[in-house]
């Protein structure tokens, strides 16, 4: 629940920075900047035994448009908790076909937001962040 990317990464630096000085074990990062379209899968910045356990996943997600598993891709505001604290991470990767149409142009605003791909990106996200809840990483 942090941000500032366009600003130096400030927001997630600083998150960074209090978790390591007050000795916080972060289990998983998860962050969706990517547009809030139709989701197709995640990109994982974590190890390969920890990615090839994700992958085993893909079935789960995959009806819900989302099976797509690849490493690298997580996240700016989150990298910092990476490099620094060795926290697996991962970004929601929707469909970008349509992601320079709207990106910091006058018309990125909420209105032009697409219900049902948000609300898939979302149930994406939360069935990701049950499966490392019930399995780990």
């Amino acid at each position: 629940m942090f941000a500032n990317e366009e600003n130096g990464l400030r927001g997630g630096t600083k998150y960074t920075e209090e978790a390591k000085a007050k000795n916080e074990k972060h289990i998983f990062a998860l962050e969706s900047d990517a547009g809030g379209f139709t989701p197709r899968g995640f990109g994982f910045d974590v190890t390969d035994e920890q990615l090839n356990k994700v992958k085993k996943w893909s079935d789960l997600l995959k009806p819900y448009g989302c099976g797509d598993l690849v490493k690298g891709g997580d996240g700016s505001d989150i990298g910092p908790l990476n490099r620094v604290l060795k926290t697996p991470t991962a970004g929601l990767n929707p469909d970008s076909q349509r992601y320079f149409d709207f990106h910091h142009a006058r018309n990125d605003v909420f209105e032009n937001v697409n219900k049902r791909e948000l609300e898939l990106g979302a149930i994406n996200m939360a069935a990701l962040i049950y499966l490392v809840d019930k399995y780990g990483l």
